[in-house]
């Protein structure tokens, strides 16, 4: 819905061709409705298959004293994150692939504009965190129990909560600011800045530059540190251990850390650090489909898959409640 705005200039009201956007409509993953049934049915699968896994891992996590190490304490805040961050996008895709009605108020869309890039964004550092976490523990095992003791730990999550916020708040900021003017039809089936700012009319080289510049380069310098720190560990177990039993071990712990790690960056690099006509929407809009709800549903699998700690911990649980 708009509504038309007029400024009054020497007693006269003058119509001005600008529009005041107040919703906007959500097209959705794919143009072609008779696919929409099918998609729910996936993505509702999909979605119960992310709350359901991470739910259980952070379960585990907080229930387990086994558990009660570093790693499986950022493993439970990547398992909330996970939850947070599908829940910002999937349930309104999911009432919108049902719905006629397919709008969005301006306030409910720079809500979830925020949410999205603050999770995201805490998502990206987290993987940094855990990959530094892995360095500490297999490199310099003698200063870990020192250097990541709880009170770090603890230190560690509110940063890689508080900043992310900050960021997306100015994102946030900074969109809501834009004059809206034509259509009001979104390309994606959530709100984003990139697609919201093909709407925008009037100068958008700032927004524009805080997309590709500035979270461009935090994503490439966050994803250089975590690959980095993979690189290092690697390098380490090859030229110091020598028993296999210990280096197969870490080796498959790391490796269900790097394949979250690829899995998370390889769409999000492609969409926010390609030139704006590099990528169209369309593509944009699967791409999406990788991040906010495949890579959500696929971690707790991956981690309850590779790693004999987490596996042990659930067969335990689940031999108590028998």
């Amino acid at each position: 819905m708009s509504a038309l705005t007029s400024v009054p200039q020497g007693g006269n009201s003058v119509l001005l061709n600008q529009t005041l956007v107040t919703e906007f409509l959500l097209l959705g993953v794919t143009d072609m409705q008779e696919l929409n049934p099918i998609l729910f049915a996936i993505f509702l699968t999909m979605y119960f298959v992310n709350v359901a896994g991470n739910g259980a891992i952070l379960m585990i996590v907080i229930l387990d004293s086994r558990l009660h190490s570093p790693m499986y304490f950022f493993l439970g805040n990547l398992a909330c994150l996970d939850v947070c961050y599908s829940t910002v996008t999937v349930p309104k895709m999911l009432e919108n692939f049902l719905s006629t009605s397919k709008a969005i108020s301006f306030l409910g869309c720079i809500t979830q504009l925020h949410f999205f890039h603050f999770l995201g964004s805490t998502e990206a550092l987290l993987l940094t965190v855990m990959a530094f976490d892995r360095f500490m523990a297999i490199c310099k095992p003698l200063h870990y129990p020192f250097i990541m003791n709880r009170q770090v730990c603890i230190q560690m999550a509110v940063t890689i909560w508080a900043i992310p916020f900050l960021h997306a708040l100015l994102h946030s900021i900074m969109t809501s600011r834009l004059n809206f003017c034509g259509s009001n039809h979104i390309h994606h089936f959530f709100c984003d800045v990139k697609p919201l700012l093909e709407l925008a009319c009037g100068n958008t080289e700032l927004n524009r530059w805080l997309l590709n510049s500035l979270t461009g380069t935090i994503a490439i310098g966050l994803f250089f540190l975590t690959f980095l720190s993979y690189f290092y560990i690697i390098t380490h177990l090859f030229l110091k251990t020598r028993s296999c039993s210990m280096l197969h071990k870490a080796l498959s712990t790391c490796a269900s850390h790097f394949m979250v790690v690829i899995i998370f960056y390889a769409p999000v690099l492609y969409i926010y650090i390609s030139p704006a006509s590099g990528s169209s929407l369309e593509e944009d809009r699967i791409i999406a489909v990788m991040y906010t709800v495949v890579t959500p549903a696929l971690n707790p699998l991956i981690y309850t898959l590779r790693n004999k700690e987490v596996r042990g911990a659930f067969n335990r649980k689940i031999r108590k409640q028998l």
